[in-house]
């Protein structure tokens, strides 16, 4: 039996109930939080098959010590516009304002701030080595080129609080800090209009920022050369079983009463498939990351988006 870890969401939970099978395996699905599980991947490699980070995954490879080979099945998708919080007590009201500023993040590795950095380069012309960045701990060890200011939050401390007194002049990250959703102190969105400017940025980039991918462990994958293959379509069969529950409109199966024109929206601005799996339709995006990476100093070296799948999937 294989241990399949991934978090849960509509996209998973068809493999985890049972209502889609990894044909020719036995699979046994587990559950868990995105940080728990990639602590575990990088550090451990317990899961033969484990929803990855994006980041870790390309900075493993980068070095040449990573225990996972990637499928192309993104169960994470998210852009991060939102996840750039700012004190308003600084003078920083557009993303140019950033520069020279000190930014904390739960990790420098993160896969959110690594599409947060990517973004202010490229899109505002932030110069993000000028930043001090203040990271709270690294789920695998990581060493800058020089150039790069990264420190530790110091022990006892927690980027939380240094937001929160004003230590830090800014907070990228996927949880909003408890600062900003009580009020508690004056922070705010970089963006205020997020989904404008979410929006925009898919237009001019095409980009839907992927933020996991689902690995095999590399002895497993050798021990098992269809399973790449079965897990692609399991993983695809049970993200069309969430696009079309979308869509239905007799008893709605998510939670939010305009659900319908939601999705109307969706598709006119991302088409019918808005979380595209496979390699050849997100290379682009695929090369953007790995351009990321090393530009952020994580990736020592130029990393190729095919280095990250195994091979047998890359024509899924």
């Amino acid at each position: 039996m294989l241990t399949l870890a991934t978090t849960l969401s509509d996209r998973t939970r068809p493999i985890h109930d049972g209502r889609v099978k990894v044909e020719g395996f036995d699979i046994a699905p587990l559950a868990g939080e995105p940080e728990e599980l990639f602590r575990i991947a990088m550090q451990e490699a317990r899961h033969a098959i484990t929803e990855l980070s994006m980041s870790s995954h390309i900075l493993s490879v980068a070095r040449g010590d990573s225990r996972y080979v990637g499928i192309p099945a993104y169960p994470s998708r998210s852009f991060r516009h939102g996840a750039i919080y700012i004190r308003t007590d600084r003078g920083i009201a557009r993303p140019e304002d950033l520069a020279g500023r000190t930014v904390g993040v739960p990790e420098y590795q993160q896969t959110a701030a690594l599409w947060a950095r990517g973004m202010l380069r490229e899109q505002h012309g932030v110069d993000t080595r000028g930043i001090t960045w203040i990271s709270g701990g690294e789920r695998t060890a990581i060493t800058l080129p020089d150039g790069f200011t990264l420190r530790p939050v110091a022990p006892g401390d927690t980027l939380e609080a240094m937001l929160a007194e004003g230590r830090i002049d800014a907070f990228i990250g996927p949880r909003a800090p408890a600062c900003f959703l009580n009020r508690t102190a004056p922070v705010a969105r970089l963006f205020p209009d997020t989904r404008a400017a979410e929006e925009a940025y898919f237009r001019a980039t095409g980009f839907f920022p992927i933020m996991h991918c689902v690995a095999i462990r590399r002895d497993v994958a050798d021990a098992h050369p269809g399973l790449p293959a079965a897990l692609i379509r399991a993983f695809a069969e049970a993200k069309a079983m969430a696009l079309a529950e979308l869509a239905m409109v007799n008893v709605l199966r998510v939670s939010l009463p305009w659900i319908a024109s939601e999705v109307e929206r969706q598709t006119a601005l991302m088409g019918g498939d808005p979380w595209p799996y496979g390699f050849a339709r997100n290379r682009d995006e695929l090369a953007a990351m790995c351009r990321y990476a090393q530009e952020d100093g994580l990736a020592a070296r130029a990393v190729a988006p095919e280095e990250l799948f195994h091979p047998s999937v890359l024509g899924a």
